[in-house]
């Protein structure tokens, strides 16, 4: 198949007298066309050869466009597929600009009184005077909030008010619920894939309350998720409202908020992993701050907490557009308002605001995204900027979030590491290995060899469910232990390499003291809190908050440059107090190695750690996109503009 590209690239080349080994951008308009659209009914002359013979034909080129594109409707491979989706942009319609409807049924338009309309949702909209005309595309272009005023202003006539009454006061409550559970900022026509897992909660809720049902038991799994301390009150009010229309509301939640909020509160623990488990505390919030043994009562009591640092590092100059910074100049993108932010290198920078503010397009859809490209050449178009300064200051960058550290049950936390390596290689070097000739690979269950071959080395079973999700059970030839019999026979101390796989770290960290290439390793792990889990366990099972601390731990046990920055995306999502503490110290590891960290984040005792903020605003939406402060957590709370301030300045202890 690669022969029969490269003839049609040779007959290509050779047709229009191109000179293949000069640069691309140096090939003629005419050369491009056809290499990317085809030459149409023009014929190219090609020679194909097969078994010594040569057959000499002419035909159009296709063109690569028009061959993706038929690849991509033919193909039967999902794999071929979403291959050729990572060349593919979405573009608006040409017909009807992006609005989907014809131009008839944008020709209705229904007005309003009201003129408090933020302008940046009134695009090509008719305005006359304090009257605002929208038809349905523009309309769904409004935020929430926008439309329920444009909702509130409608000017009607008494007859118009009786046959539209019932369908307004639908649209007004539906609206105002939205707006309850902290959405204000999203527009209409926002599409569900772009929506956080916060967000799509909290419109799944909104939806329950407008629903109006009675007798419900409903489940929620943190919907304080992405939410700033601002809009804490109104999601709490909502949740409330659920239970008085006479439902059940179960809530897992780590927010210091919800938890004293709540009726009743069950608090499991004390540890984590085999340590938890337990009910240790159970009650209202005046009975749960009684008990002993709970880390939550702990930290609400104030017993237990996360100090603010006696230090912070200090950013390497003072001025902004010297050494020691990162700029990230002219960002427009969304609602940004031609933003120019600077981040201290060398320390830990958290980046805040109300929701919808603009911290994620920022930092992810343009900081990251433009720093991909440049270190790795990233396919992903960054956000639109002006430029970046300070870049030759850095070496790499690095995302470090909650996704799972892979996606079958073979993954797990000592492959992840690297610390499996060594291990592999200290069974390879015993006496007894020696004598047979087991090498490495033999300790592998990746490849044959030491591996049961029933289950190819993953210990269990895939069993395809087909509208289901696929069901993993224990094989019945190795009942778990990845190897066969003659690799098992192989030990050190004791135990044979299903013996350590099993071991948890805190149990591997004092097994291997003695073997500083695994130990050195292992400590990292312990250092980010997951002592309890086990070396072989499941990446599949590991939830978000431990996936990101194997991560973290990945990168404590690398020689550190100095030269690094990363990047996290609301780390504290899921975790508890203790954690947070946890991961607080590990973060001031990377920071003090000479590190620059960029964190996303709403948690105020993470906040309150940071060496420098930058906090987005004021609002969600097209009042928001602006950088209201930047600077220490001490400047931010001083801010009269600054949400996030006024929250933080009792964290600090400031009046």
């Amino acid at each position: 198949m690669q022969a029969y590209y490269k003839t049609l690239q040779t007959a290509l080349v050779k047709h229009f007298g191109v000179d293949e080994f000069l640069p691309f951008s140096d090939l003629s308009d005419e050369f491009k066309e056809a290499l990317y659209h085809g030459t149409g009914d023009e014929g190219i002359a090609m020679s194909f050869g097969a078994n010594g013979k040569s057959e000499k034909t002419a035909k159009p080129f296709e063109g690569l466009v028009p061959q993706m594109q038929r690849l991509y409707e033919e193909t039967e491979s999902e794999f071929t597929r979403n291959r050729i989706r990572s060349f593919m942009t979405r573009v608006p319609c040409h017909t009807c600009k992006g609005a989907r409807l014809k131009p008839e049924i944008l020709a209705v338009t229904v007005r309003s009184a009201n003129f408090q309309l933020a302008e940046g949702n009134l695009k090509s909209c008719t305005t006359k005077e304090a009257i605002v005309e929208l038809n349905i595309h523009q309309f769904a272009e409004l935020t929430v909030d926008n439309a329920a005023l444009f909702i509130s202003g409608l000017s009607l006539s008494g007859q118009q008010l009786t046959i539209a009454s019932d369908v307004l006061r639908e649209i007004e409550s539906r609206l105002r619920f939205l707006i309850e559970v902290g959405l204000d900022y999203l527009t209409l026509n926002r599409e569900s894939g772009t929506l956080s897992g916060g967000e799509a909660q909290r419109i799944r809720l909104a939806t329950q309350i407008g629903s109006g049902l009675a007798g419900v038991l409903y489940v929620l799994d943190e919907p304080s998720i992405g939410l700033h301390q601002r809009d804490n009150a109104r999601l709490l009010g909502t949740l409330r409202r659920l239970r008085d229309l006479g439902n059940s509301v179960i809530v897992v939640e780590h927010d210091e908020d919800t938890i004293r909020a709540a009726d009743h509160i069950l608090d499991l623990g004390p540890g984590a992993g085999p340590r938890g488990g337990e009910l240790v505390a159970q009650g209202n919030l005046a009975e749960v701050l009684r008990a002993k043994n709970s880390p939550t009562a702990d930290y609400l009591s104030g017993r237990a907490r996360i100090e603010v640092p006696k230090r912070r590092i200090a950013p390497r100059s003072e001025v902004v557009s010297s050494d020691g910074w990162l700029t990230l100049t002219g960002a427009s993108e969304n609602n940004l308002k031609n933003v120019t932010a600077t981040f201290p290198l060398g320390c830990f920078t958290c980046v805040t605001g109300v929701s919808g503010s603009g911290k994620s397009t920022l930092v992810d859809d343009t900081l990251r995204r433009a720093l991909f490209r440049h270190f790795y050449n990233s396919k992903d178009k960054p956000g639109a900027h002006t430029g970046m300064r300070g870049l030759d200051q850095l070496d790499k960058a690095i995302v470090i979030d909650q996704s799972a550290i892979g996606r079958t049950p073979r993954s797990n936390p000592i492959t992840y590491t690297g610390a499996f390596t060594p291990i592999r290689e200290l069974f390879s070097q015993l006496p007894a290995a020696r004598i047979r000739g087991y090498d490495a690979g033999r300790f592998s269950f990746n490849v044959k060899g030491g591996r049961c071959e029933n289950c190819e080395g993953g210990g269990l079973i895939k069993i395809e469910m087909h509208f289901l999700p696929d069901v993993y059970v224990e094989c019945e030839v190795c009942r778990g232990r990845r190897y066969n019999r003659e690799t098992l026979e192989i030990t050190f101390k004791g135990k044979n390499i299903a013996d350590v796989l099993d071991l948890t770290v805190d149990e591997a960290t004092r097994f291997f003291r003695t073997v500083p290439a695994i130990s050195d390793k292992l400590v990292a792990l312990l250092d980010v809190g997951l002592g309890y889990l086990r070396l072989g366990q499941a990446g599949t099972t590991l939830s978000g908050g431990e996936a990101q601390r194997v991560k973290l731990a990945t990168e404590l046990a690398k020689k550190a440059t100095g030269r690094t920055i990363y990047i996290l995306d609301e780390p504290t999502t899921g975790l508890h107090f203790a954690d947070i503490e946890k991961l607080l110290q590990v973060l001031m590891k990377l920071r003090d190695s000479g590190n620059t960290l960029v964190v996303i984040e709403h948690n105020l005792e993470m906040i309150k750690c940071a060496d420098w903020v930058i906090d987005m605003g004021p609002e969600g939406g097209e009042r928001g996109g602006r950088i209201v402060g930047a600077g220490t957590p001490e400047k931010i709370s001083a801010s009269e503009e600054s949400y996030t301030g006024r929250y933080l300045r009792p964290m600090l202890n400031l009046r």
